[in-house]
């Protein structure tokens, strides 16, 4: 028999999750995410559970994504699959959003798209030395979804629209920057900060201070101002435009890399991230992001992004449309629109919106 993919338990007075599919570096599947769901509905209310703590098993990383190849076999169907996945998953990230009780995730590692889906909506987040935070969508033609719309278009200075149409990786200290992570330590002491979290939840700030390290100056801070002034374009046009009359080494650098992201999803995104900055509610944007994962993983360019990075790996993804500018509004308004009223995503029955 092979061992669960999350391994869920109660020790002493906290909840633990574990992600344990370690091959896969913990990409989630649809199963994984109804069964942490379960865990987390079944503490929610019991006074015996005072926190839930969130890792990984191994030390290759907290958690890459999703089921990537899972998603564009459906996608290349019915999409089905793929939308059953979305809607179990986003339903996650909503009861984690709205979790009445302390929630720690450990960061130890990679943390990527459904990874960041997990550990963000935690009240604490643990970065260590070996955290590499992206959201890579643009380069598989899918977009940053998770709650991308809400929490990226609230970081200061578009910094989270940077990281949404660049894929650009970030580690431990510009997470801290950023609010990604509430706190660093080094990977070497985490295994006795959880025995500490374990054996005492109620005073799980204070051990979070006793185990703080300094996790350095963020590289990020450099290129702050200039991102606040490139990234701040009316479109991603602008954007690009403002890249090419920049003579800096930085701007050349993010001309390159978006040069390489699908357009559609550039375009996708921006508009992903303005409508999520004016939601009210995060049940509101997860919503948004449902219509546009039920269409998208059904489009060519999830499809051959997949191809490329994922299934070939020849890293020459054929992009339709191969432009921005060709990417038109009403194509953009095809993926954002409301999906009939009993195929919309909504929250868990548990939960109110």
């Amino acid at each position: 028999m092979s061992e669960p993919e999350v391994l869920t338990r109660v020790e002493g007075r906290v909840g633990r999750i574990t992600l344990n599919r370690p091959q896969a570096l913990h990409a989630l599947t649809t199963q994984m995410c109804r069964d942490i769901t379960a865990a987390l509905l079944a503490w929610k209310d019991d006074p015996a559970v005072e926190l839930v703590l969130l890792d990984h098993a191994g030390e290759r990383g907290f958690c890459a994504g999703g089921d990537i190849r899972m998603l564009a076999e459906s996608g290349q169907g019915d999409g089905a699959a793929a939308r059953e996945f979305f809607h179990t998953e986003y339903r996650l990230n909503h009861l984690l959003f709205c979790y009445p009780k302390h929630t720690v995730a450990i960061m130890d590692g990679v943390t990527m798209g459904g990874g960041v889906g997990l550990s963000r909506p935690c009240r604490f987040r643990v970065a260590t030395e070996r955290t590499t935070f992206a959201m890579p969508e643009t380069g598989i033609g899918l977009f940053p979804d998770v709650g991308g719309g809400w929490y990226l278009s609230r970081m200061p200075d578009h910094i989270g629209l940077w990281l949404a149409l660049t894929g650009a990786r970030i580690k431990a200290a510009d997470c801290e920057l950023l609010g990604i992570a509430t706190d660093y330590v080094q990977s070497a002491k985490v295994a006795a900060l959880k025995a500490a979290i374990v054996a005492d939840p109620k005073k799980v700030e204070t051990l979070l201070t006793e185990f703080e390290d300094d996790a350095g100056r963020p590289p990020l801070a450099q290129h702050q101002d200039e991102i606040a002034k490139v990234f701040g374009g009316d479109n991603v046009e602008a954007i690009l435009a403002a890249l090419k009359a920049s003579n800096s080494d930085w701007a050349a650098d993010q001309l390159r890399v978006m040069a390489s992201k699908s357009p559609q999803t550039m375009k996708v995104a921006f508009r992903q991230l303005k409508l999520g900055a004016l939601a009210e509610t995060f049940a509101e944007n997860m919503a948004m992001e449902y219509r546009i994962g039920a269409r998208v993983v059904q489009k060519h360019d999830f499809i051959e992004g997949v191809r490329a990075v994922i299934v070939d790996k020849d890293n020459t993804p054929r992009w339709k449309p191969a432009s921005v500018e060709e990417v038109t509004s009403a194509a953009l308004d095809e993926i954002f629109a409301p999906l009939p009223a009993d195929q919309e995503w909504t929250p868990l029955p548990e939960l109110s919106a």
